[in-house]
């Protein structure tokens, strides 16, 4: 996530980071509770709290962000929780330069899609397919534009848009997340891969 990491970078080093320490999402807990664990990866992962969750729960997990303080946090966090998952710095428009491998499970973004904008949101799709295994199941929770200051947000139909070639979208719930601002409307989705 090129265009917005130089403010996710100053918010991490002035310790304001609303989104770290969030509640699991439900989407997430039910998927995992329903699929045998395997590889997963998370994109946008920033301190890790989705990773650990995962590899607590048997999944062999990569986590890439674009931020290196937050990379930091998040080895530090899976070494006190005792689990394996590997952090890596890498571009969420350009996973293939991150080096992650491909042939995933299960990918989970929780707060990334919803920070990009223009060309952007088209590259992310590319690069989360492109990773993707045939019968992947993708998790994503995002804000709409206007429900976050400084979140550009992205619409149900532009993330339905995004993911309309090779998905099925199987889920679109609205969730309200409760952060130490308030209330957040947001809304998670769950796609399936169709090749």
């Amino acid at each position: 996530m090129r265009s917005r990491q130089p403010i996710f970078g100053l918010m991490y080093r002035l310790g304001f980071a609303p989104w770290d320490g969030h509640p699991l999402d439900e989407g997430l807990a039910k998927v995992v509770g329903e699929l045998p664990a395997g590889r997963a990866l998370e994109v946008g992962c920033g301190t890790g709290d989705n990773c650990i969750y995962l590899a607590k729960h048997g999944w062999t997990v990569i986590g890439v962000d674009y931020v290196d303080s937050a990379l930091v946090k998040a080895r530090a966090k899976a070494s006190v929780a005792k689990v394996e998952a590997t952090f890596v710095r890498g571009d969420v428009t350009k996973l293939h330069s991150a080096d992650v491998g491909d042939n995933f499970d299960l990918i989970v973004d929780y707060g990334c899609l919803h920070s990009l904008k223009g060309s952007d949101l088209e590259a992310y799709a590319r690069a989360v397919t492109t990773v993707a295994a045939p019968t992947a199941q993708l998790t994503i929770m995002a804000f709409a534009p206007g429900a976050l200051l400084g979140v550009p947000g992205v619409s149900s139909d532009e993330v339905g848009r995004l993911f309309a070639d090779g998905w099925q979208q199987l889920s679109s719930v609205e969730e309200i997340t409760t952060g130490r601002r308030g209330q957040t409307p947001g809304r998670s989705y769950l796609f399936e891969r169709r090749v």
